[in-house]
């Protein structure tokens, strides 16, 4: 008995200690940059492309989701959204207001801070950030590009919009906290002429992997209340249940095909064509950059894996 007690003593310590290791540590994170971003017209451009791109506002602004694509309201854009229970999260996610405002938004971050928290996954006092936030992928954005993200954040106009912290539950906080890792070194922008290079430079900013997972044929699920759920196509290049017979044409006449919402407004959908693809973002890349994502795109495994997108209630 003796021995037993020992053992449940010792062990209780273990965990008590793992515990408090596990609460108390830090993410890794390097000190934020002291740069002050400097901002040019090139710079504002080149940011709301990049903004564009990883399809930013998808996440931190409120949107209308009785319409295709998720159309941002025009009174909210960068000003946070609150990802609940209902949509498959652990809990309240809260994707920050982005805006300068000093109260409510990011007006008060270094623009140092600003950029260790899209790369890192890092905020202002050290916390990991929740993954929800594809920082593992924004890691890869180059330095010039996320000076450009920052410098068309910072001309934003503010918006007093306040959300409440994160309430995750346990023990999710604690496991978060390995995720977050230090940008080394430089990182450049790939050169556009390296079609191969450029393309899965861009396919990592837009999240592509983020959503259809590593081989592009994870299918991974998205829940909406009241009750449907949307799965990520495979967009592999395997002929029979992927998109490897598209031409290049093909592929980007499908981002094309959705200009026409851009400019006159998406249509009311229902749960058959309902979709989390930022068709309304990526419509707008200019044709040579798409053509590179294709490029990427089709250069990798095709994977045999049938995927019902919008499966029937109760199948």
């Amino acid at each position: 008995m003796k021995i037993l007690l020992r053992i449940l003593l010792c062990l209780a310590l273990f965990l008590g200690a793992a515990f408090a290791y596990l609460n108390y540590r830090k993410p890794a994170a390097s000190p934020p940059l002291t740069v002050k971003v400097q901002r040019t017209p090139e710079r504002l451009a080149r940011g709301k492309y990049i903004a564009l791109l990883a399809d930013c506002e998808g996440c931190h602004s409120p949107t209308d989701p009785s319409r295709f694509g998720f159309p941002k309201l025009a009174d909210g854009h960068f000003s946070g959204y609150e990802f609940t229970r209902s949509m498959g999260l652990p809990g309240l996610v809260v994707a920050p207001n982005l805006t300068p405002d000093i109260e409510t938004g990011i007006g008060s971050w270094t623009d140092g801070e600003k950029i260790r928290a899209i790369r890192e996954g890092v905020d202002r006092d050290g916390r990991a950030l929740f993954p929800m936030m594809p920082y593992q992928h924004f890691r890869d954005m180059s330095d010039e590009d996320v000076y450009s993200l920052v410098a068309y954040l910072d001309s934003l106009p503010p918006i007093r919009r306040a959300h409440p912290a994160n309430q995750v539950d346990f023990p999710v906080p604690l496991m978060i906290k390995s995720v977050p890792k230090p940008v080394e070194g430089p990182v450049t922008t790939p050169d556009r002429a390296d079609r191969w290079r450029y393309g899965k430079y861009l396919s990592t900013l837009a999240g592509c992997q983020s959503c259809h997972g590593e081989n592009l044929a994870a299918g991974n699920i998205f829940t909406f209340p009241p009750a449907f759920q949307v799965f990520a196509a495979n967009i592999s290049t395997d002929r029979e249940t992927g998109i490897g017979k598209w031409t290049e044409q093909q592929f980007l006449d499908k981002f094309a095909s959705y200009r026409e919402y851009v400019a006159n407004g998406p249509p009311l959908v229902g749960p058959d064509s309902f979709t989390t693809m930022p068709w309304l973002s990526f419509a707008q890349l200019p044709d040579d950059d798409i053509r590179a994502i294709y490029a990427y795109v089709h250069s990798l495994p095709a994977v045999k894996k049938s995927i019902e997108t919008h499966p029937k209630k109760g199948t």
